[in-house]
């Protein structure tokens, strides 16, 4: 396991990764890394990848540390694969999550060379208005640095209401433990997720291509998943009855479902 660091530019990202098979898988994670950055945290994240280990070098990003204003999903892209490149990642499979699958579909669009296999979990092609409603009320929560309110809302808009009868009292607790310094990288990362929209891009995607999705997503809505499927051909599109916009933690069998994909054919 490694905690790491990439220079690109004037800035640098943090990454961890682990494994060390011939093998990559990229992981892009969601609007939660502007309030955490992976930043130390490589024992902490390995444990749904360990299936991965033997075959596989696992990198997982954080965005990169200075973001200027006006910061798109699609310069995300173009400076993850950046930091590919200064790691020598030429070609890996992708797992993107939330607006890490926004920065995955923009990363297959303009550097489709880079990429294998692209999975898309709980992501939309652009900023519907289901996902407007729910960015737009964590960028005034923020504002206001209402950390408990921003940590409970994007905790009932994720998770299935079983999970939340079940943990529902814990979420005011953990956000007193999780307030970040300042919000202006999550107001950033939000602020790009407003304005993105990879639609006029999609058909550019030839690589073999998963989107997983719940059926329940109250951020990013339950017809996203089946636009994305259908704009990118070919692609194949798997719905967890039941779970919403957290499948990538309630969900057993995500990250077998995952590996097996990215072992197709291989």
């Amino acid at each position: 396991m490694k905690n790491g660091y990439v220079t690109i530019n004037d800035t640098g990202i943090y990454y961890v990764s682990f494994g060390h098979g011939k093998k990559n898988l990229v992981v892009l994670p969601g609007l939660s890394d502007g309030l955490a950055t992976v930043k130390g945290k490589a024992l902490l994240l390995v444990s749904p990848y360990r299936r991965f280990l033997k075959k596989y070098t696992v990198y997982m990003f954080s965005r990169k540390n200075r973001m200027p204003e006006g910061y798109s999903i699609r310069d995300m892209a173009d400076d993850q694969a950046a930091a590919m490149h200064e790691l020598g990642i030429e070609k890996a499979s992708v797992l993107g999550v939330s607006q890490g699958g926004m920065i995955a579909q923009y990363l297959a669009i303009e550097h489709p060379e880079m990429i294998e296999k692209l999975i898309l979990a709980v992501t939309a092609p652009y900023a519907n208005s289901i996902v407007k409603d729910a960015v737009g009320s964590w960028i005034g929560m923020a504002a206001r640095k209402d950390h408990v309110s921003l940590m409970v809302d994007t905790a009932e808009k994720m998770y299935s209401e079983a999970y939340l009868k079940k943990n529902r009292k814990l979420f005011p607790v953990i956000a007193r433990f999780t307030r970040p310094k300042n919000y202006e990288r999550f107001l950033k990362n939000a602020y790009a997720i407003l304005d993105f929209d990879a639609r006029d891009g999609l058909s550019r995607i030839s690589c073999p291509a998963l989107i997983i999705a719940g059926d329940d997503d109250k951020t990013v809505g339950n017809e996203a998943s089946h636009e994305l499927n259908a704009r990118i051909a070919g692609s194949k599109l798997f719905v967890y009855k039941g779970l919403g916009h957290g499948v990538f933690e309630e969900a057993r069998d995500f990250y077998d479902r995952v590996y097996e994909f990215c072992e197709q054919g291989s």
